[in-house]
Order: C-alpha cells, then sequence, then structure tokens
C-alpha cells in the first residue's frame, strides 16, 4: 500500500542534498538514509535517529530523506503539519511543531479498507485537511485570513507510520526527520468554504469548538475539540507557511494540507472500523476507514 517506489540501485548512495542548516553532526549519511529508503518501502522498521537529535539535524535530515524519496519518484501534493497538539507535542518531549511532506498515492477515499499493517507502525488519528486556493497563505497570520486563501475544507483520518525500531525513544526533530511519519491518510467528502461573510464567520468559529469524535463501530474511543491544535486549527496553517518560508518553500495553490491530530496515536487494529465526526461543524460529514 501507499507510494509505489522501486530502488534504483547506485542512486542513494550518488545522491548528496546541501542542507540549509547550520549543525550537522547527526544529519544522518547518505549511507543510512538508503536504509530508510529501504526499510520505507519496505513497510519495516529502521533504525532510530539519534535520541539528542537537535533541530537543525532533524531539518537535515528530513530533507535528505524526502529529497531520496523524491528521486524514487514520489509527487509531492501538500504538507502536513505535526506535533500541533500540546498533548502529542509532550509525548514527544517538545514544546513546538514540525512538518513534512505529503506525495501522491498517500490519500485514501473515504470508506477505504486498510490491511492493519500499512506500515511498519502503524497508526491512525483524527485529522483534518485544508485545500490551499492562493499564494496569499504565505501571507495569512490569522485564522480569517487562511480562511481567505483556501477554498476546501476536508475530513481527515490520518494513518501516520512512526517506522522506526523505538517510537518512544524519538523526540520532535526526530519526528520531523522521519517525515513526521507520512504514510497513508482516507479523506471524506470536502466541505467548500462559503462566499457568504456570515457562513464564513460560523465556519471559523465551529471549526474552533467543535467536539472531533473519534469512534470504532458505535463505540466512541475518544475526543478532541478544534481548539486543541494551535488554540485554532487553522493556525497550523499559518504556522506552516512561516516554517516553509524560513527553509525557501512555499505553499502553491492545490497543496494540501494536513492540520494535525485532535486525538492520541492510536495503533491500528484488525477489525476496527473507524469513523471521525466533526461535531457542531455544520456541513462536514463524518469520514470512515476499516482495518483488516
Amino acid at each position: 500500500m501507499g507510494m509505489k517506489l522501486t530502488l534504483k540501485p547506485g542512486l542513494l548512495g550518488a545522491l548528496i542534498v546541501t542542507c540549509a542548516t547550520g549543525a550537522q553532526a547527526a544529519c544522518l549519511d547518505q549511507a543510512q538514509i538508503s536504509a530508510w529508503v529501504q526499510g520505507y518501502v519496505a513497510q519495516q522498521p529502521v533504525s532510530n535517529p539519534p535520541a539528542d537529535l537537535s533541530d537543525a539535524d532533524g531539518a537535515c535530515t528530513r530533507a535528505r530523506f524526502t529529497a531520496a524519496l523524491e528521486k524514487q519518484g514520489a509527487k509531492i501534493i501538500g504538507y502536513k503539519a505535526g506535533l500541533t497538539n500540546p498533548a502529542v507535542q509532550k509525548r514527544f518531549s517538545t514544546d513546538k511543531p514540525v512538518w513534512g511532506k505529503l506525495y501522491e498515492g498517500m490519500l485514501r477515499p473515504d470508506g477505504a479498507r486498510m490491511p492493519a499493517k500499512f506500515g511498519a507502525r502503524p497508526l491512525f488519528e483524527a485529522d483534518m485537511l485544508v485545500r490551499i486556493k492562493s499564494a496569499g497563505i504565505a501571507s495569512a497570520a490569522t485564522p480569517q485570513q487562511v480562511l481567505e486563501n483556501i477554498d476546501q475544507v476536508v475530513p481527515f483520518i490520518e494513518l501516520p507510520d512512526l517506522m522506526v525500531e523505538a517510537p518512544p525513544k524519538l523526540n520532535g526533530a526526530g519526528v520531523a526527520a522521519i517525515n513526521v511519519g507520512a504514510r497513508l491518510g482516507v479523506m471524506g467528502k470536502p466541505l467548500a468554504v462559503p462566499r457568504d461573510s456570515a457562513l464564513r464567520s460560523a465556519l471559523l468559529d465551529g471549526l474552533r469548538s467543535m467536539q472531533v469524535v473519534v469512534r470504532d463501530g458505535e463505540q466512541e474511543v475518544v475526543r478532541g475539540k478544534g481548539s486543541d491544535i494551535l488554540e485554532h486549527p487553522l493556525n497550523a496553517v499559518s504556522w506552516l507557511a512561516r516554517a516553509l518560508a524560513s527553509e525557501g518553500l512555499a505553499l502553491q495553490p492545490g497543496d494540501w494540507v494536513s492540520l494535525g491530530s485532535f486525538s492520541p496515536l492510536m495503533p491500528a487494529k484488525p477489525g476496527q472500523a473507524i469513523s471521525v465526526s466533526y461535531e457542531g461543524l455544520q456541513g462536514l460529514e463524518p469520514v470512515h476507514v476499516s482495518f483488516e
């Protein structure tokens, strides 16, 4: 499942990526990156990055890892903001978000039936996607300004893969290094951002106050609220735009953005029928995935 990548002999060993970050003492070298890509493609656990990985080395490693994936044919379709929820930040001993890239083939339709082992360390979480409408997103500083520069809000169950041998040993920089565990996700029915000012205001309020409820069948598993993500979920988009700009990148019209987790990271198990609903957000329907 996931991206169709075929390793090309000798290519990764010859890959040289110049990182824009500073200190690189712990940035994984090309042999380590090659092993990571092989493990990622085979859905097998890979070695952890150093436990004391710095933010700079995490960014450098992510750049090398994603460049290697792209050399193998992965095509960028957007980005994900990770660790945007303080509870999830605490799990990874950090106080700041991180970001990764989304690739073609990662997004599956509502109701998808997935193998429970869709990755080396498969998990699921309640999330949300938005689609970028204009390059003006680069200067959006408030949720209202973000809303003016997106055209869709989409229910989303992310299916991340922490991919390393010992996920509990990852810090925030380590999560960044593994491309924030981007693997797969299931997207529901898009909600178009309304043109009417009163409806737009209602959407903004609903995004902040909504209750995000995860169920397995009819049983509620956990719930969160919109404000769990940086006090308003659209703040994840403005944070991401700034973070990308600091590395010479920019969101483009048509890009998908995953906002982060409204729930804990939970293991995928055979037989689960997971749904996520966004109670209090008018017009946004639940999204569903089942695991085999």
